[in-house]
């Protein structure tokens, strides 16, 4: 008894010390982050920087860089472009950057890379170093699942934000550039910079040195550049240049080459002025090098399959890019958000107004390719209902208002979506594409046709013709000059469609427009081209989702039936009603369930899971048309026609 009071009592006493001292806990401070970089300041840089290219290992796609820069003695930070324009986003591929060593003297300069910017490497000059050479590779990616393709043996496509390092303290259009890119041999190029020499055609090797630009320019101006290409003049000073994986692919026709230069007419007409001095379609026409549509102040990048004109007569889809990277020129280059102008490329941009930038872009690109010829008045009705339909229907504005996902470009940076229709994407485009027309049909309506949204875009971006500088606005801007066309509450107007939730698209315009948007059992010619060209079935309106021609589900629309029936993206079709699948089985079963009553019985392969999934669905194919209503002129169709 004795002992064990004695263990209690030790017990007792180590436990009183215990809580008389506890021990303590670690807790660390955050080390501070210091900013060395220098911020850009408005002045001319010491010199002209070289920048040569050596471009012909096309086969890996190995671009070999030589840079040669004059320094002064001190600190340096050369800069690799992050915040990259018609990007919106920090996406510039510093991952791609290698090899890089710094030489002055024939002695090696060390860098360092910036702890905390890992687009910025710090050096110090010596004493009595003027010039420096940096040298290093930009390794394009060789498959799809690295990256756009940007070089294969037939083309390439230089984009200088890839390619050049610049120093930092700065605004970039005070830095002068002066590049030279060695071409394979035989390949000719293409590009809105001006050319100040070059070897004798077919010699080799094939150099070509550049007119020196600032840096604003040289990254606004990329080359395409091939074994294959041909040249149309669509207007004065305006070419369509064509590069090609083989030569029978640029074979145009009168009438697509006379839909091209009406594109040119129609736009000059639009906008009243001209914000270039001359401007450069850059279209590669090839199933081998990336696909892009991304825009410059003086020229475009364009890509489309090698059956863009051989196709012609079967499908418009993706004849509107054109005339949206076109538009860009006034939109986006010349006028442009004054959140989203930077003074160089680490500056970060605010992407608020991309509704504007990009909405009002994606409208004009429907109705220019409408008013050319590049599309029917029947593709452009068509492809409107899909629009209209798609955002209807769009599950996710329940909880996140259009305004919202012009922060896309920096939150996923067009990375794949599970549940895009949930999650939503970058909206802005075609959702702003819908406010627009809302607003040209409110002004057709409230003006009796006097005024329309081609008002504006004389008034807003029309301004200054040959003024190929940026002019930059805000939303007051925009609702002025609406007001100037029209007295309305165009503020609340915007922030009711932009920032409020809502269960349903902003449609007026159909009404307006004299239609209404109606669902049929079969799909327009529209849908079909875009079927077409993904090789995909496309069942968003009934059953809810997208599915290849294998039947791998691509997109699943949320609280759809196939939602609710625990369908996913990935998951793949194997069997309809015991049958294996097929698109038409899929369809026949939808159109079977409606008047049976019967559930869809799918067979699903899930990774290496199969099961049986039963969907009672009874509605029958449903595809989105625009249905006029009564009969004479509509104001959609006026907003379409060609101005005379």
């Amino acid at each position: 008894m004795k002992y064990h009071l004695s263990l209690l009592a030790i017990a007792t006493v180590l436990a009183g010390h215990v809580q008389a001292a506890p021990a303590t806990n670690s807790a660390p401070q955050p080390t501070a982050i210091v900013d060395t970089i220098p911020s850009p300041i408005d002045k001319p840089y010491l010199g002209v920087i070289n920048l040569n290219v050596d471009a012909t290992d096309t086969h890996r796609g190995i671009f070999r860089v030589t840079e040669t820069l004059p320094v002064q003695t001190g600190p340096l930070t050369l800069l690799y472009p992050e915040w990259l324009p018609g990007h919106h986003s920090p996406s510039g591929p510093i991952e791609m950057l290698a090899g890089l060593v710094v030489i002055a003297h024939n002695q090696v300069i060390p860098w360092q890379r910036d702890p905390v910017d890992v687009y910025a490497f710090h050096l110090n000059i010596p004493e009595g170093v003027t010039q420096i050479t940096a040298e290093y590779q930009y390794l394009s990616p060789t498959a799809q699942n690295q990256g756009r393709i940007q070089s294969t043996p037939e083309m390439a496509n230089l984009q200088w934000n890839t390619l050049a390092l610049y120093p930092a303290g700065y605004f970039t259009r005070q830095i002068q550039f002066q590049a030279t890119v060695t071409y394979p041999t035989g390949w000719k190029t293409a590009s809105a910079l001006e050319i100040k020499g070059l070897t004798p055609d077919g010699q080799s090797p094939n150099i070509i040195q550049y007119q020196p630009t600032d840096l604003d320019t040289l990254i606004d101006s990329p080359v395409m550049a091939g074994r294959y290409t041909h040249t149309e003049t669509l207007a004065p000073g305006v070419r369509l240049n064509l590069i090609a994986d083989k030569p029978e692919d640029m074979a145009i026709t009168d009438k697509q080459l006379a839909a091209h230069r009406n594109l040119i007419t129609q736009a000059v007409k639009l906008y009243g002025a001209q914000h270039y001095s001359h401007y450069d379609f850059l279209l590669a026409l090839s199933d081998k090098l990336g696909g892009i549509g991304l825009e410059h102040h003086q020229s475009s990048e364009d890509g489309e399959g090698p059956d863009y004109f051989t196709k012609w007569d079967k499908s418009a889809v993706g004849r509107d890019l054109l005339a949206h990277e076109y538009n860009h020129s006034w939109n986006g280059k010349f006028r442009r958000p004054a959140d989203l102008w930077t003074p160089d490329y680490r500056t970060p941009m605010r992407d608020s107004l991309l509704w504007v930038y990009e909405g009002q872009t994606q409208f004009w690109g429907y109705v220019l390719a409408a008013r050319s010829g590049l599309w029917q008045q029947k593709d452009a009705l068509e492809a409107l209902a899909l629009v209209a339909a798609t955002y209807d229907n769009r599950a996710g504005r329940r909880w996140r208002p259009v305004e919202d996902t012009t922060n896309d470009p920096i939150i996923s940076q067009r990375r794949p979506k599970a549940w895009l229709s949930w999650q939503r994407s970058e909206d802005y485009y075609s959702e702003g594409q819908l406010i627009w027309l809302d607003v040209d049909s409110l002004l057709r309506q409230q003006t009796h046709g006097k005024h329309s949204l081609d008002d504006f875009a004389k008034a807003f971006f029309g301004m200054r013709d040959r003024d190929w500088g940026q002019l930059t606005y805000n939303f007051d801007d925009v609702v002025k000059t609406l007001n100037d066309i029209m007295p309305y509450d165009w503020a609340s107007f915007f922030n009711h469609r932009l920032n409020e939730r809502s269960t349903h698209a902003p449609l007026d315009w159909i009404a307006r427009g004299g239609y209404q948007l109606v669902y049929k059992d079969e799909a327009t010619d529209w849908i079909k081209g875009v079927e077409s060209a993904r090789h995909a079935t496309d069942l968003s309106f009934s059953l809810g989702l997208t599915a290849s021609d294998k039947g791998k589900i691509s997109g699943v629309m949320w609280d759809s039936p196939a939602f609710n029936a625990g369908l996913t993206v990935g998951s793949e079709l194997v069997a309809v009603d015991e049958h294996a699948f097929s698109a038409d089985l899929l369809k026949t079963a939808i159109k079977n369930a409606k008047s049976t009553k019967t559930p869809i019985k799918l067979l699903v392969k899930q990774d290496d899971n199969y099961r049986e999934v039963f969907i009672p669905y009874y509605e029958g194919l449903r595809y989105p048309h625009l249905e006029k209503i009564g009969k004479g002129d509509s104001s959609l169709e006026a907003l379409l026609a060609p101005k005379a």
